[in-house]
């Protein structure tokens, strides 16, 4: 059982009152189809064979130590043959086979937890994907729109400079601004083809128009988080196995500078005689007692315990750093939302009938467009780091294996 101290205890109760997560009765159609897309991705295959791979070994650990020896001598002495039948074996006296099995159980538990781990990261790595494909999806729409807004604009300012209703500054105006605008549309939409490619490479199914992550993923009911979920995250998890594995280790070291002794029964003939005999042998650990072996054993397993408690208390911090971001980017994204709803969706048509009317200067114009670009362009940024800070969140406490893994990866 790991104990903590008081301020330690004091932080998770207070954790467990104010820190959101996600928590899904049953996994949504979207969440099923994102966990068997991760589970196909090459990196996680090799992982999942590497984990049982690791559990085969664990196998062999717990398996009996010493098998039956069979010996035979057979021997001519003048007209007789004389020969004799043995079987002999060591018998594991201070149950080393015992302690082995606990140390394969929790080979078995590292394995698994670094399995999860790969599970994890993949996982993350898909979420931020699409979080970034769709920003850069949104990102060139409002690119593109831009530009044809900027040519029909164009379009209007040639009549009009035809008509004697505006000079030739105008027009140079418009086509400078349009002339940026196509430079942003071909970065952008290059941004999309890169976060395009990335999606696909890590869900192989993907395409456009299955889209981004849906909406009400974003909108999960709350869930509360404990001591014990820190320990369960994969990172920490398999820390935490790797030392109690290690300890059984260290005492099966120590075991192992015990003696089993050997019994063997024989059986033959000599000089025309029938002949049985019984043998007991123990080795005698006089010039070299193993006490080395044991104490270097010790000390690993100190060290093994001394990284879980620091592997423990960065994905402590970790976890609180994200949580305070994500807090941080909430904040500021509900903010914009109000301070913009409702005003962007109509300041296009404002402004261009003011410009129409001649209340507005086309420099004065072409300004206001420009800055309306920004900001929603401002918004798309800031909705995509509050998606990814939610994201970092999920990953550092462990729950996002519980929203998009909702079935357990057989071994079998």
């Amino acid at each position: 059982m790991i104990r903590f101290n008081r301020p330690l205890r004091l932080f998770l109760a207070t954790c467990m009152l104010t820190f959101p997560l996600l928590s899904h009765a049953k996994p949504s159609e979207w969440e099923v189809w994102l966990a068997s897309q991760i589970q196909q991705h090459p990196e996680v295959i090799a992982a999942k064979e590497q984990w049982l791979g690791s559990s085969a070994n664990a196998d062999a650990v717990e398996q009996p130590l010493y098998n039956p020896e069979l010996s035979s001598d057979v021997e001519r002495i003048g007209e007789e043959d004389n020969y004799r039948l043995g079987i002999q074996q060591t018998i594991d006296w201070n149950d080393k086979r015992g302690i082995r099995q606990q140390q394969a159980n929790y080979l078995r538990k590292v394995a698994h937890a670094l399995f999860q781990q790969h599970l994890l990261n993949k996982t993350s790595e898909a979420v931020v994907a699409l979080i970034e494909w769709r920003a850069a999806n949104r990102a060139a729409a409002i690119a593109q729109s831009q530009v044809e807004q900027l040519n029909a604009l164009l379009e209007l300012v040639e009549k009009r400079q035809q008509a004697g209703d505006l000079g030739s500054i105008d027009a140079e105006l418009t086509f400078l601004s349009l002339s940026r605008q196509l430079a942003q549309v071909a970065e952008v939409e290059a941004e999309l083809q890169k976060s395009e490619s990335r999606v696909r490479e890590l869900l192989p199914q993907w395409s456009p128009e299955r889209g981004g992550i849906p909406d009400d993923f974003w909108t999960s009911q709350p869930n509360t988080t404990t001591e014990q979920s820190l320990l369960k995250h994969p990172i920490v998890a398999s820390a935490h196995a790797r030392w109690q594995e290690l300890k059984e280790k260290a005492k099966a070291t120590r075991l192992d500078a015990k003696a089993d002794p050997t019994v063997g029964f024989n059986a033959g003939q000599d000089g025309g005689e029938s002949m049985i005999g019984l043998t007991f042998s123990i080795p005698l650990n006089v010039r070299n007692d193993f006490s080395a072996e044991t104490r270097a054993a010790d000390r690993t397993t100190l060290e093994a315990e001394a990284l879980f408690q620091a592997k423990y208390r960065k994905q402590r911090y970790d976890w609180q750093a994200s949580l305070a971001a994500w807090q941080r980017f909430e904040q500021q994204y509900e903010r914009w939302q109000s301070v913009v709803q409702g005003r962007i969706e109509n300041s296009a048509k404002l402004l261009e009938r003011q410009w129409r009317s001649g209340d507005l200067s086309t420099t004065d114009y072409l300004l206001a467009l420009s800055q309306r670009s920004e900001s929603l362009l401002a918004g798309i940024k800031l909705e995509k780091q509050t998606r990814l800070a939610f994201t970092e969140v999920l990953q550092q406490s462990g729950q996002l294996l519980d929203v998009t893994m909702p079935s357990k990866t057989s071994t079998n």
